[in-house]
């Protein structure tokens, strides 16, 4: 058992690189093809030199200083950051490896070209729209070859509560005795809090001395499916999840930043949509409701009214009961509904955003009777409100709109999840995620 305890120290330190478990996880299994040099120089090579050759020559593409130039040196700087967002974002679960790449070129080519023209650079409109596709079209066939080579099999030792492996979408195959896999890709995965049996604990520590890797099974469990199971407080390293301080600081200015470049854009638009409100039923333009924020301080978050405005219950149970939407609720106005789908009801909360109370993105802020009923019935439900609730957030992106006890729990996995994983990548992601929910609808009640 100690032997087991020491594996898991060295487990530990290493769970950065178990983050990568689902999608590419590093070691012997992996397919070249992910080799980080190799995408790289596929991409500027077929992505971003030889277009620009064929069409133009060596003399305009790669001498002088022009339009063309610049344009080739502006894409071959968004290829390399695509290929880096893509890669660091892939390492989330539910991350499908072709779903994070489009987001992460067009992110990228899009701050090259914000930069272009913010410095007065000449540039070539058909070249850098040219070299785009190409390096897009590129990566995303390398990214097909790298699934077809992969080899990476998780083998699951006997024991504790490995079973909960399981259900997720992960390719394990159970040891049935305590013999090393000559799979080159193999990655071992046990409960190391189980007491096993001396000939497992000797087949543990022979893999970490051979470079097999060996994983906590929660880890992997984290890894997969994006969510923290908390049962015991013991079990979990509580300053592990406490958020990033600097991180939030700077995702504070962010959100006040984005605020601010939005407004002036959506003033006109976000107008016209209370005129229709209007129009479309009797009753106020907003809707203000009292919800459990930042640290449990509660506060009224601003939305677009999408229901037929009603005289408001005393009775904490009806309002608990009227706080859930339910699906085809009746009481949700046709124009409502879209607002809905599309999620615009949400964006009167960039007031809130100013006032400090939320953030565009993080665990969704809860009314205040069903905070209470949660409160009750879910253990550590309070540690959500660590970090400012969001317009969005992870749990959003992977589970839509919930308010069942037992999709509650599900949902305050994720949420512990993003506490635990803070940082501007995870961000990105659900930022990327959430344009996809908004055009599809989903997860709106």
């Amino acid at each position: 058992m100690v032997l087991l305890l020491n594996i898991y120290q060295g487990v530990k330190n290493d769970a950065a690189m178990l983050m990568t478990a689902p999608n590419e996880l590093i070691q012997d299994g992996r397919s070249l093809y992910r080799s980080f040099g190799l995408q790289v120089l596929t991409c500027l090579v077929l992505g971003c030199l030889l277009p620009p050759l064929l069409f133009f020559g060596s003399q305009t593409a790669f001498f002088g200083s022009g339009p063309v130039q610049h344009s080739v040196i502006g894409t071959v700087i968004a290829s390399i950051g695509g290929i880096l967002f893509a890669r660091r974002v892939n390492i989330y679960p539910g991350v499908k490896q072709f779903g994070s790449v489009i987001p992460s070129f067009i992110m990228s080519f899009g701050v090259v070209a914000m930069g272009i023209l913010a410095l007065r650079v000449s540039y070539s409109i058909p070249v850098f729209g040219m070299n785009f596709a190409m390096s897009l079209s590129v990566y995303l066939i390398v990214m097909v070859l790298a699934t077809r080579s992969d080899q990476n099999i998780f083998y699951t030792v006997p024991g504790g509560r490995i079973a909960r492996l399981k259900d997720i979408s992960l390719q394990t195959r159970p040891l049935k005795e305590p013999m090393l896999p000559k799979h080159s890709g193999a990655i071992l995965v046990a409960d190391l809090h189980a007491d096993h049996e001396v000939s497992w604990e000797r087949l543990l520590a022979s893999a970490a001395l051979q470079g097999i890797p060996v994983f906590h099974y929660k880890q992997v469990y984290e890894a997969a499916t994006g969510k923290i199971r908390i049962e015991h407080l013991s079990e979990n390293s509580f300053g592990s999840l406490l958020p990033s301080m600097s991180f939030m600081r700077l995702k504070r200015f962010a959100d006040i930043a984005l605020v601010i470049v939005l407004l002036p854009i959506l003033i006109l638009p976000l107008a016209i949509v209370a005129v229709l409100i209007k129009l479309d039923s009797p009753g106020p333009v907003f809707f203000r409701q009292r919800r459990i924020g930042y640290r449990g301080d509660p506060f009224f978050v601003l939305k677009f009214r999408t229901m037929r405005a009603e005289t408001e219950e005393m009775d904490e149970e009806t309002r608990r009961r009227k706080a859930m939407t339910g699906d085809a609720d009746p009481r949700v106005t046709r124009f409502g509904r879209f607002l809905r789908q599309s999620r615009i009801d949400e964006l009167p909360q960039m007031y809130n955003i100013l006032l400090g109370q939320m953030s565009w993105i993080g665990p969704r802020p809860e009314a205040l009777e069903l905070s209470r009923w949660y409160q009750q019935e879910i253990p550590f439900y309070d540690y959500r409100h660590i970090v400012r609730p969001g317009i969005t957030g992870w749990a959003q992106v992977n589970q839509g709109h919930v308010t069942g006890l037992s999709d509650v729990d599900d949902k305050l996995q994720f949420d512990f999840y993003y506490i635990k994983n803070f940082s501007y990548w995870l961000d990105f992601l659900i930022l990327a995620r959430t344009v996809l929910v908004v055009f599809s609808g989903d997860g709106a009640k």
